[in-house]
């Protein structure tokens, strides 16, 4: 019989209500330590991570991703190129959407330092 890793995908983390967020990741730790062919991934701003760490504890090998603001930045380009139709989109909107939305999400984006997203991968 074939062997099938299950992965578990949970996005926000850090979304998630405090007291909730400790009983989601106690949960997925249960389910690591008792399911080996378990696979979780994470998403979460960096604070998630002293959580995630005391939570998951030897159940979790714990990987942190770090974007670049030039990511964010090529990112940002590439959807208003596919999203915007072509007569709509001037060079002056689309610079005053690539100057005011790293303002707007101050909290995920920081001007030259990376923002971080918590992976989590379990063993």
């Amino acid at each position: 019989m074939p062997y099938w890793d299950t992965f578990i995908c949970v996005d926000a983390l850090d979304e998630c209500v405090p007291e909730h967020r400790m009983t989601v990741l106690e949960s997925l730790g249960q389910i690591l330590r008792g399911s080996p062919n378990i696979r979780i991934f994470i998403t979460a701003r960096p604070h998630v991570r002293g959580d995630a760490e005391g939570r998951l504890d030897e159940a979790a090998n714990l990987i942190f991703i770090q974007s670049t603001d030039d990511a964010l930045i090529r990112f940002l380009r590439e959807k208003l190129r596919k999203d915007a139709p072509p007569h709509i989109m001037s060079s002056i909107l689309e610079a005053e959407i690539m100057k005011s939305i790293p303002e707007i999400s101050s909290e995920t984006y920081v001007g030259t330092r990376a923002r971080t997203k918590l992976a989590q991968v379990g063993r």
